[in-house]
């Protein structure tokens, strides 16, 4: 039987060698939540402690890319939380195209395989469209980016299973998906997005000011320290008046709170000062 301390050194080694060979900031992440990540595929490739799963990916690169879909908790769909979005398309979407800016720069931090950013950008191509200014979208730029290569492969696709409409209104899917399953995006809200590979934490932040940052159900995997420095540099990836939306059981805390304005606490819509 490993003891506690062997299986703790082999645990760090692990993060380690993961952090080199593929630029996975592990140490950023809760060890509570990688430790249960890394066991999935533990047990899905029958190897009993973390050093014979070192050895594993030596052996066989190819367990790399689940790993990483692993690590990077690539679960999501498009609209998801529903009730967010329709908070989003009444209070923030027509505030944000209000702005007298010539480009309106949404960021989709964490955008796994592209459900958010697509998202989004049809809230902006719908309120444009509803208003007869569909000759303005061209300064709306969704900007999506992600550390997992495989996910946004799949985002640039824009190829969606049924199971990623569960919380779509029909109104629009109808619009800006095709028939069928798999469901293709659209072409005109295709051009609105953009797609980046970066790390949240190591990587600096795109070239802003935006207007909008969207980071849902990411933050909450990072420890305390990571978090902090993760509200600052959107605070200052921001345009004044510019809003932050986070997952629904994701908040700001300690000084963090400093930095935002709570608009609505039941959908976590925050804007900077």
């Amino acid at each position: 039987m490993t003891s506690v301390g062997a299986d703790d050194a082999a645990f760090a080694a692990l993060t380690a060698k993961i952090a080199k060979e593929r630029g996975f900031g592990a140490a950023n992440y809760r060890d509570g939540c990688l430790r249960r990540r890394i066991a999935v595929r533990m047990r899905a490739r029958g190897v009993p402690d973390y050093s014979a799963y070192g050895a594993l990916l030596d052996a066989d690169p190819a367990e790399w890319e689940p790993l990483l879909d692993a690590l990077t908790i690539n679960v999501t769909k498009l609209f998801r939380d529903r009730d967010v979005y329709e908070a989003l398309a009444r209070d923030v979407v027509p505030a944000v195209w209000a702005e007298p800016a010539s480009a309106l720069r949404v960021w989709s931090a964490g955008c796994s395989s592209g459900e958010e950013p697509y998202s989004l950008a049809a809230l902006f191509h719908r309120h444009a469209t509803v208003r007869g200014e569909g000759d303005r979208l061209s300064r709306v730029q969704v900007l999506a980016s992600d550390i997992d290569r495989g996910s946004l492969e799949r985002a640039r696709a824009a190829s969606y299973a049924e199971s990623a409409f569960g919380d779509t209104p029909e109104g629009l899917r109808s619009r800006y998906f095709t028939p069928g399953a798999p469901s293709q995006v659209v072409p005109d809200l295709r051009a609105l997005v953009t797609f980046e590979r970066r790390d949240l934490l190591n990587d600096p932040a795109p070239r802003g000011p935006f207007h909008l940052i969207a980071c849902r159900n990411v933050v909450i995997y990072f420890d305390a320290a990571s978090q902090q420095a993760l509200f600052q540099r959107f605070h200052d990836a921001l345009a004044p008046g510019g809003w932050l939306v986070l997952g629904t059981v994701e908040t700001l805390l300690g000084a963090a709170r400093r930095l935002f304005e709570a608009v609505d606490h039941r959908h976590r819509i925050f804007r900077r000062p």
